[in-house]
């Protein structure tokens, strides 16, 4: 199955592409919003071309598990895809993925790496990854 991953931002969408089979991900690129509107025809594109079983959203938390301002928007952009689409959606925590990205980022790459759409795409796959090494059970049984 082909899974599709995105990591949330008012300002930019970092986008990952999986396989259940592997259990890995790739960047795609990250997707700009304007005035904090998604263009819903990049995302029928995406759809068309990749066609996802399902979708990952990144879960935007605090450290100690509470919401934040943006985790309203995101959940609202996960079911804006959902009424638009009909793909099967699951948010998932995605504490610390910024972090981790901009290091991977930085010790493959260095300093020169750490772009934001960049930084972006990657979050989408360490946040699909994530999924498949603690979810993929629930597709299994």
């Amino acid at each position: 199955m082909t899974v599709l991953a995105f990591d949330f931002g008012i300002k930019h969408i970092g986008v990952a592409v999986g396989q259940n089979i592997t259990k890995t991900a790739q960047c795609l690129s990250s997707i700009k919003v304007k005035n904090e509107k998604i263009n819903l025809h990049t995302f029928k594109t995406l759809f068309y071309t990749w066609k996802p079983y399902y979708i990952i959203i990144g879960f935007p938390l605090n450290m100690n598990g509470t919401r934040q301002n943006i985790t309203t928007k995101s959940e609202m952009f996960a079911k804006k895809l959902f009424k638009h689409f009909n793909i099967p959606y699951y948010l998932y925590d995605e504490r610390l993925t910024t972090i981790e990205a901009k290091t991977i980022l930085f010790e493959r790459y260095g300093f020169k790496s750490l772009i934001k759409t960049t930084i972006d795409s990657t979050s989408a796959v360490i946040i699909l990854e994530s999924w498949f090494k603690n979810n993929m059970s629930i597709f299994n049984n």
